[in-house]
């Protein structure tokens, strides 16, 4: 199989590309279980898990983030 380039990717149609990447995402989901946290990735979740735990109200609910990048 020959490599695909950006002028290959960029000469497909919309819904052509949006495929691509969906074929691509699926072969990602596929291999999720095999992604491994490093040491510092999982103490930083824990650590923000906790500090989330000792006041919960501090954090800003989903919906408030989407919207404010969305905005932005």
């Amino acid at each position: 199989m020959r490599q695909l380039t950006v002028a290959d990717t960029l000469a497909l149609s919309i819904p052509e590309r949006i495929q691509l990447v969906e074929d691509i995402w699926d072969t990602i989901h596929i291999k999720t279980d095999t992604i491994e946290l490093t040491e510092n990735e999982k103490k930083l979740i824990d650590k923000r898990l906790e500090s989330y735990h000792q006041n919960p109200d501090l954090g800003i609910p989903w919906d408030k983030v989407l919207k404010n990048i969305i905005i932005n």
